[in-house]
């Protein structure tokens, strides 16, 4: 669409350069390879090109010379995943919110600024963002949803799967005693006992449960569409690479990509045309990185954010044809999340779109001159199977001598709860 309204705009000769702004290389990227397709110029910032493409960091080492490029010519400025850009003035801004009010804001002749999730975690306003007075409600110029999204074709419809178990057994040791605590879900687990949603996540058992459903999903959708892929959001670089041995235990053809990995951008490419059927991520295909292929996601992220949550299920929702209508994502069944998939169709969550009165008023938030990156109706069935292992695992949080270790095991009954958003 920014292409197409750049095409626009140049045609009837109201700008005369591009600049295009994004979080991360893989996005400005796919940036330059879609201007480049539509206008039929380059925008690689050389000579002779319609324009250029950075991250949000390299505005920082952009000379004056680059700056004056606002000053002799009409620029169109796009801002991708604006939400990273935080700020209304140079007090409350952050630093990547401060470059565009103090270099782009008024200098270029037109804006588009972009985000499928405007908001941020920390509640803090976002550059060139309009807000309603006294309320602070975001005020949006133009509204393309997912509800819009799916009924035009373009995005898949979501079906999302939590996974339970209706018999948890914590086993508690102490010295020479022991003793047993039963929990009839995973969320009275988290509620009642010292385990972490974290320890869960390593849970061999877990993983193995979540590929389970994941590679069940994924089979059935390769038997019409080949080349469908599947997406593990790992939580470190060590949980990747035991969910890869978990995969190829499976029996399935898999890649591994964290910020460790040697040509991480490569690797990516490679696996966006491959066959390869699952791909294990850690913090590198999440926002902005387009893999139509994935059609299926196992979140096993630590992150519980929803903007980190809506982030990754992006990834699977991208519809390259009529024989994927439908995008599959599994989590087990933790609260913080569950509440967050229930929100899917709601475009712009009111709690989320509000500014509260402390970001309204004047004042310095603590480390308001950082950098930019965040960190971070539904129809319900539920079916009830034994796991195809039928065995009960033990497991981990083992603390200091003086202090009791636990050990979790499941039943072998798990429970799917599935929400259908649209």
């Amino acid at each position: 669409m920014a292409a197409e309204l750049a095409r626009c705009l140049l045609e009837q000769d109201k700008i005369d350069l591009v600049l295009c702004f994004a979080p991360s290389c893989q996005v400005v990227e796919g940036f330059r390879s879609t201007f480049e397709q539509v206008l039929g110029m380059r925008l690689d910032g050389q000579l002779g090109a319609i324009g250029a493409a950075h991250t949000y960091q390299a505005m920082d080492f952009r000379d004056e010379t680059f700056w004056q490029l606002l000053d002799d010519y009409r620029v169109f400025a796009v801002f991708d995943e604006i939400h990273h850009c935080a700020g209304h003035d140079p007090i409350l801004s952050n630093a990547w919110g401060q470059q565009i009010l103090q270099r782009l804001q008024d200098q270029a002749v037109f804006t588009l600024a972009l985000s499928g999730t405007p908001w941020r975690s920390d509640d803090r306003a976002i550059a060139l963002a309009r807000y309603s007075s006294p309320e602070g409600q975001l005020i949006c110029d133009y509204r393309y949803g997912l509800r819009e999204a799916i009924a035009d074709r373009v995005c898949r419809s979501p079906r999302i799967t939590l996974l339970d178990n209706q018999q948890v057994k914590l086993t508690e040791e102490l010295a020479t005693e022991s003793s047993v605590k039963l929990f009839p879900s995973i969320t009275k687990l988290l509620s009642g006992s010292p385990v972490t949603y974290e320890s869960l996540l390593r849970h061999d058992e877990v993983i193995d449960q979540l590929l389970r459903l994941g590679c069940a999903k994924l089979d059935a959708l390769r038997q019409a569409k080949p080349d469908a892929a599947g997406l593990v959001v790992a939580t470190d670089i060590e949980h990747a690479y035991q969910i890869e041995k978990a995969l190829l235990g499976r029996g399935e053809r898999c890649s591994v990509v964290t910020n460790e990995t040697p040509n991480a951008q490569e690797v990516i490419n490679l696996f966006r045309s491959s066959n390869c059927s699952w791909i294990v991520a850690v913090g590198m295909i999440s926002e902005g990185t387009d893999i139509p292929r994935l059609q299926v996601c196992c979140y096993l992220s630590r992150i519980r954010t929803e903007l980190h949550y809506r982030q990754v299920l992006g990834r699977i929702l991208r519809r390259t044809s009529e024989v994927d209508e439908l995008a599959w994502l599994f989590m087990l069944a933790e609260p913080t999340l569950q509440g967050y998939a229930e929100r899917v169709a709601e475009d712009l969550p009111e709690d989320l779109a509000v500014l509260s009165s402390v970001q309204l008023s004047a004042g310095v938030p603590e480390g308001s001159a950082s950098g930019g990156t965040d960190v971070g109706e539904a129809q319900m069935g539920q079916v009830q199977k034994p796991a195809p292992s039928g065995g009960v695992t033990d497991c981990q949080d083992v603390t200091a001598l003086d202090k009791p270790s636990y050990h979790i095991s499941f039943s072998p009954y798990y429970r799917e709860l599935l929400l259908a958003c649209f």
